[in-house]
């Protein structure tokens, strides 16, 4: 029996309104058909009461609870905090909570996590997959009829409902800007390539300088962790160069702020000496001076959407996995310069 802390249970509420118990329930939790009128007449009679139900115990009744987890990349990263903060507010409207555990990034504690969150009945997950090689365990969990919904970054071998963007063609138009800013010696500064969106990002600046005839120099290629303080050090490293590049692309927020801090402690000014187009809007673009000139993703759009097909599959729809890719777009501000004489 649900019982309540004033002592009021779902059979007091179910007489008050002069329905059955199964009739109340129904109203209460908002599952099966009730009439507006018995809905509305239960509902007045529990406020009247102040009957409140016990969540808990009603999931361990069914086996489930109104739980959804959530596993980012790093819930540090401004990106994924927003995407976290939209999925809660969505999830909340139709009465589940949002359980966040961050992989890091390690592929290790993404298996850990999972298993962790399996085991308390977590409904369903929303995931931003570390890997795209190393896989397997969400290609059970989605075999196993888990709901999974990728966010960000998909994985070829996991058939479920994903929502990315365009990485390598907001990439190209990254590089394709600078280009016709007339820079050659356009640096990279990008992340490990095992994760999805740091392969396609990739590619797009390789494209472009294909496209332009521009031969890659791996050597203005700089690999850091996804973090300020990492993005710091690449950037020093880079530009300690004696033929250094005159331009810089970075595939994340977190990487452009430490490419800023980075620049700045080496005297090198944006976009004088050095200009600069960073992947993904953030706050602090707008705040410098200069302001910085990036790739935007629709970021507000991802969460709830990602929220939406999931509880389309807790609801039971049977639909054909299905794959939104949102396109991005190029914000120009005031970090890139033409090269003189081009």
């Amino acid at each position: 029996m649900i019982v309540t802390q004033k002592g009021i249970t779902l059979k007091d509420v179910a007489a008050a309104a002069n329905v059955s118990r199964a009739t109340a329930a129904r109203a209460l939790n908002s599952y099966g058909y009730v009439g507006d009128g018995t809905a509305l007449r239960v509902l007045e009679a529990a406020e009247r009461l102040g009957y409140r139900a016990n969540l808990v115990a009603q999931a361990l009744r069914s086996g489930q609870l109104p739980i959804v987890g959530f596993i980012p990349g790093d819930i540090q990263n401004p990106f994924f905090a927003r995407i976290a903060h939209d999925i809660e507010a969505e999830l909340r409207r139709h009465r589940h909570n949002l359980l966040i555990a961050s992989s890091e990034e390690n592929v290790e504690q993404e298996k850990e996590l999972l298993e962790s969150l399996r085991s308390l009945s977590i409904r369903g997950f929303i995931l931003a997959p570390t890997s795209a090689t190393d896989s397997q365990h969400i290609v059970q969990l989605a075999r196993e009829g888990t709901p999974v919904v990728l966010i960000d970054r998909v994985v070829k071998e996991v058939h479920c409902d994903s929502v990315v963007v365009d990485n390598e063609g907001g990439a190209r138009a990254a590089v394709d800007y600078l280009v016709a800013n007339g820079h050659e010696r356009i640096g990279l500064l990008r992340d490990e390539s095992r994760i999805f969106t740091a392969q396609e990002r990739l590619a797009g600046y390789q494209n472009s300088l294909a496209a332009h005839g521009i031969a890659l120099d791996p050597s203005l290629v700089s690999v850091s962790r996804s973090t300020v303080e990492h993005a710091v050090e690449a950037t020093i490293r880079l530009f300690s160069r004696r033929d250094r590049p005159t331009a810089l692309f970075t595939v994340d927020s977190l990487m452009t702020q430490g490419a800023l801090l980075g620049l700045r402690s080496m005297g090198l000014s944006i976009p004088h000496d050095v200009s600069l187009v960073g992947f993904d809007d953030f706050n602090l673009a707008t705040f410098t001076d200069p302001q910085i000139t990036v790739i935007a993703q629709p970021t507000a759009e991802i969460g709830p959407l990602a929220a939406k097909m999931l509880l389309d599959r807790l609801a039971g729809k049977k639909l054909a996995p299905r794959h939104t890719r949102f396109p991005t777009r190029l914000i120009v501000r005031g970090s890139v310069s033409r090269l003189h004489g081009r």
